[in-house]
């Protein structure tokens, strides 16, 4: 079907999109209407762990969907249950709370900490986030996010997100007050540019909470279920946070969240807390078997190596093109340009013939790459000697 056939037109405008229409994927690679292959290092933007068409995502939904699709939040049913007992065993929590998208996840958290300082710290509300951070596009998480410009876009904004800097642990320590009930803050602040918290910031940011009898809320959204090389990227650090949440690669390209949290931080009453679809058998049973594949033994391993290739590649153009280097963790990675060409390398991988390549710029001097956590070495020796010839065309 041409692209002038689709009525484009019926979908509300929220970002700008190139002319053409995904009809199909598999694995590393998606197909547009006009038969089109491309490489794709954004996979929904971290959310696709598995790849398009994972063989054991499409079971789980078959299975699922000829049993039982959703019976409401109201009673129990069996994959929401062994989902919720498998992340329990594999962290340092107690309850889960299931959601569908990561907003709705971290929005979440903000409730129950403050539900908790209502309890337990005089009515405390206030909750430290990071600059640069993104926690979603809800009022709340857009007030939180440190994001530029988004505190206000639709203001009023929600009161009490005094916002720190990452790494930086004097910036927190100075906004800690008697409102203050919570720190909240991405392992890896991916929107910001892919910036990892050090190891010394998120121990000492465990350290000050204790001090001062304040949650730790780990947003893991992105950086949760293998994406760094461990299921949680907190695992990393040494240390005991009292919140995560989790969204993108929990459900494998299915609209699938998690609110976690230890028991003596679950205070939420009936009634406070809950969704529609929140939990519902067929999103939890995908969730299941994404869970069991990255559970395999020797699959984080593999991660590992797909992301120690993939940063030794991209450290390599950088030397070889006078760039700034790169970092991440795992395979949530960047490449930090000497240049705004960001977007302009962007256009010109989707664009290139016969097969095109799908890479991110979150920001204009910054490449960011998100491939599927089961990628291949050879997709990504394709990425990156693809990724060098554009370079190479661009810089003559």
């Amino acid at each position: 079907m041409e692209f002038s056939q689709y009525n484009v037109n019926t979908l509300m405008e929220i970002t700008s999109r190139p002319d053409l229409v995904f009809v199909r994927g598999q694995g590393s690679w998606l197909e547009d209407n006009a038969g089109k292959r491309y490489l794709d290092f954004i996979q929904g933007w971290a959310v696709n762990c598995l790849g398009h068409g994972a063989p054991e995502m499409l079971r789980a939904l078959n299975e699922q969907g000829a049993k039982l699709i959703n019976p409401s939040p109201a009673y129990f049913n069996e994959p929401s249950l062994n989902l919720a007992q498998r992340l329990t065993q594999a962290s340092v929590f107690d309850r889960v709370f299931f959601a569908n998208s990561g907003a709705e996840a971290n929005e979440g958290a903000i409730k129950l900490a403050r539900k908790w300082g209502k309890v337990n710290r005089n009515g405390a509300y206030k909750i430290i986030t990071m600059d640069h951070s993104f926690h979603g596009r809800t009022l709340a998480t857009m007030s939180a996010s440190g994001k530029p410009g988004w505190g206000t876009m639709f203001a009023p904004q929600v009161d009490g997100f005094p916002k720190a800097n990452l790494n930086d642990l004097d910036s927190v320590h100075k906004l800690i007050d008697a409102q203050t009930v919570a720190i909240m803050l991405e392992p890896v602040q991916g929107e910001g540019g892919v910036i990892p918290a050090t190891a010394e910031f998120m121990q000492g940011l465990r350290k000050l909470a204790d001090e001062h009898g304040l949650l730790l809320i780990v947003d893991e959204v992105q950086t949760g279920m293998g994406r760094c090389g461990t299921m949680f990227a907190y695992q990393q650090f040494g240390i005991t946070p009292d919140i995560m949440t989790l969204g993108k690669g929990i459900g494998g390209g299915v609209p699938l969240a998690a609110l976690l949290a230890r028991q003596d931080v679950s205070v939420f009453s009936h009634g406070e807390q809950g969704g529609t679809y929140n939990g519902n058998p067929l999103m939890t049973a995908v969730g299941v078997a994404v869970f069991d594949v990255l559970n395999a033994p020797g699959f984080m391993e593999t991660v590992q190596a797909r992301g120690r290739q993939l940063s030794e590649g991209l450290l390599k153009l950088s030397a070889k093109w006078g760039m700034h280097g790169e970092r991440g963790a795992g395979l949530l990675r960047a490449l930090v340009m000497d240049r705004d060409d960001g977007p302009a390398i962007v256009d010109a991988a989707r664009k290139l013939e016969p097969q095109g390549m799908l890479l991110n710029a979150p920001r204009a001097n910054l490449l960011r790459f998100m491939p599927a956590l089961n990628v291949t070495e050879q997709e990504v020796d394709l990425m990156l000697d693809t990724l060098d010839g554009i370079i190479a065309r661009m810089r003559g």
